[in-house]
């Protein structure tokens, strides 16, 4: 399924919806570590590559390895289990429950391991500290930033291995834009694999190791991010004709 060091390996992937075709033969892989973006207009199918790769949608045909094991046949809570997590589109955080409690639901398959769960719990606290001043506070009464770092943090409680996360910055103001994408590189840093589906281009290409992009349903560019911010195409299509590949975005540079 590819180098030793290739934690998520996705090879002639397809799915369909009934009878409309979504993904024709995808390929990408994400090594240990690394921080990947995937781009794509409305309808790519960048959405449904996360659903397939966590078991949410069936392939018509195609591989996925993880962790060096072949898993496109396991259910859901068996992926979750080897380490794989999901930070949804739109975050769907508990609204009823407080902060403290979304955040035990994101260890449930590991409940019975107290001493650890509330080691990881000072951890994820340490690198959310907003959260910690919060913890009694019902989820749905946060601001959609804070919510975007709840989703985050309580797919963090499960120690992945690999995070995937759907658009971490739709519908959130600027100055929160960049606060998220700066908590994403800081789990990053703690040695987690991301492939993130990400709307703002010119910001995910600015800050991640590699990118690809969809289209159609089908892998039609890929490369270093640093390399897709001045490709003709990418400029023209995602960034906008007169963008400035020098110009820095707000979450920085890369990891």
């Amino acid at each position: 399924m590819g180098a030793p060091s290739s934690l998520l390996k996705v090879r002639d992937l397809h799915v369909a919806y009934g009878d409309l075709p979504v993904l024709r033969g995808v390929n990408l892989h994400v090594d240990a570590g690394e921080l990947v973006s995937l781009l794509g207009g409305n309808g790519s199918g960048k959405s449904t590559t996360l659903k397939a790769i966590l078991g949410l949608v069936k392939p018509r045909r195609g591989e996925i390895g993880f962790d060096g094991a072949r898993v496109e046949g396991l259910a859901t809570p068996a992926l979750v289990r080897r380490g794989l997590t999901l930070v949804p589109e739109a975050r769907r955080i508990f609204p009823f429950m407080t902060v403290r409690e979304n955040l035990q639901m994101g260890s449930w398959v590991r409940r019975h391991d107290r001493a650890a769960v509330t080691a990881d719990l000072e951890r994820v606290l340490a690198l959310f500290p907003l959260l910690r001043e919060r913890l009694g506070q019902a989820g749905g009464t946060l601001s959609g930033g804070e919510q975007q770092m709840l989703a985050m943090a309580r797919a963090l409680m499960l120690r992945p291995k690999l995070m995937l996360m759907d658009e971490p910055s739709m519908g959130l103001a600027p100055a929160a834009v960049q606060s998220v994408f700066e908590l994403i590189r800081a789990i990053n840093r703690e040695g987690v694999g991301i492939l993130m589906v990400e709307q703002n281009a010119t910001a995910a290409l600015q800050f991640t190791h590699r990118a690809y992009v969809l289209e159609q349903g089908v892998m039609a560019i890929e490369g270093p991010s640093k390399d897709l911010l001045r490709h003709e195409r990418v400029r023209t299509a995602y960034l906008g004709q007169f963008a400035d590949p020098t110009r820095p975005a707000s979450p920085a540079t890369p990891a």
